[in-house]
């Protein structure tokens, strides 16, 4: 029988842990997780947005998977009861000088396999969103919002179902090689496996370098916040709302997010975190902190962009700029209508020479496989990033479609 470990309860790691046990169904399936409980982190502390793949470069594991994902995501809710909605985006270009770039999504969509697009007037942005302005947008019917947590507790469901074993409040503190066999030692116990699937979201580079991998990405967390609208205003847009991004980032920019048990998130911001898990100003890790400032590439970041890093930290401590980054796609909001709202980190893998990864990052080793680059769009695509990164183990048979 082949044992397989798998490190992380995250939505990533639950979804790699359901596809081994369902293309392998007499492998020994162990999830690890550090927390009391699944998708702890990144998985549920997100705007709960079912993204499409509008964005993302054509080729690209993340345009490729986003698009999968989203589909077998709606089918997976559909199946289990799970709260969403395909409640549709709009991407609006707030002045002629975001025209062009409207115009590459649009492509991008379109290179992607994305249906139903279309493309807006000013006119007709004001038919679907009378409190929205801009020039031009482009309309995704696909796009939704689900409720993550619920999709997270129906995969450790499945898993155990099946068989898995679901260990949680077990922090991996060492891991060894003996022989063929992977030791992992834990905050809960020692798990020996043949093979070991890093999917450990804002701590894998640090998994990955316990099993012998030398870092050649960092995690970088930032941190995202969101105000909540006042009910008074939730009225002003009935679509997820979206600016046109900066095609140099893999953030998405201010924009108005439907939430699925009722309420509109606004934001985020995108600041340095200075804890892994630091989801306030107030929370702050020495080693998660130290780790990131040693890095060159952090600085090399911030020096390329100063006015952006200024801009967000700026964003972060004033309301009053929050809602002016705000006011370009709903110039009626006003500071009065903005009451805090939760906040999320992301693991932002970064190069030394300060570049962002854009893509999923996935490195093979022998006898293991570390997903070193997985945050947005990956709770959307989390069933179709399993099925890659199973198809990428030698001992897993292939399917029709690998």
């Amino acid at each position: 029988m082949r044992r397989i470990l798998v490190i992380g309860g995250g939505i990533v790691g639950l979804a790699v842990a359901r596809e081994l046990l369902l293309r392998l169904p007499d492998a020994k399936v162990t999830l690890l997780e550090k927390e009391p409980g699944v998708g702890r982190h990144q998985s549920t502390h997100n705007s709960g947005v079912l993204h499409a793949g509008l964005y993302y470069a054509p080729g690209s594991l993340k345009a490729r998977l986003a698009v999968q994902g989203i589909r077998r995501m709606t089918a997976f809710c559909r199946e289990h009861g799970i709260a969403h909605d395909l409640c549709g985006k709009v991407v609006v270009a707030t002045s002629n000088e975001e025209l062009p770039a409207l115009e590459k999504l649009w492509d991008r969509g379109q290179r992607n396999g994305l249906r139903h697009l279309r493309r807006l007037s000013p006119d007709e942005l004001q038919e679907i969103e009378p409190h929205v302005r801009g020039v031009g947008a482009v309309h995704v019917p696909e796009e939704g919002i689900v409720d993550y947590a619920a999709v997270c507790a129906a995969l450790q469901r499945e898993i155990e179902s099946k068989g898995g074993v679901v260990a949680l409040s077990s922090r991996v503190t060492a891991i060894r090689e003996q022989g063929a066999t992977w030791v992992v030692e834990t905050s809960g116990g020692a798990h020996e496996g043949d093979y070991l699937v890093n999917c450990a979201g804002l701590f894998s580079d640090r998994i990955a370098e316990l099993a012998g991998v030398k870092r050649n990405v960092r995690i970088v967390p930032f941190r995202g916040e969101y105000s909540l609208l006042a009910p008074r205003a939730q009225s002003l847009v009935r679509h997820l709302v979206y600016p046109v991004p900066d095609a140099r980032f893999p953030f998405l920019g201010v924009h108005f997010t439907r939430m699925i048990h009722g309420g509109v998130e606004a934001g985020p911001n995108a600041v340095l975190a200075l804890a892994r898990e630091g989801y306030s100003w107030g929370k702050i890790s020495i080693r998660d902190l130290a780790d990131a400032l040693v890095f060159p590439g952090l600085w090399r970041f911030m020096r390329k962009y100063p006015a952006l890093c200024g801009g967000e930290v700026v964003r972060s401590v004033s309301r009053t700029q929050a809602c002016r980054a705000l006011q370009k796609l709903v110039p009626s909001l006003q500071s009065a209508d903005l009451i805090p709202g939760g906040s999320g980190v992301r693991a932002q893998a970064m190069q030394a020479d300060g570049t962002l990864v854009q893509d999923f990052w996935i490195e093979e080793r022998p006898g293991a496989l570390h997903v070193l680059n997985a945050p947005s769009p990956a709770a959307t695509a989390s069933l179709a990033i399993a099925t890659h990164v199973v198809s990428l183990l030698p001992f897993v048979p292939p399917v029709a479609g690998d």
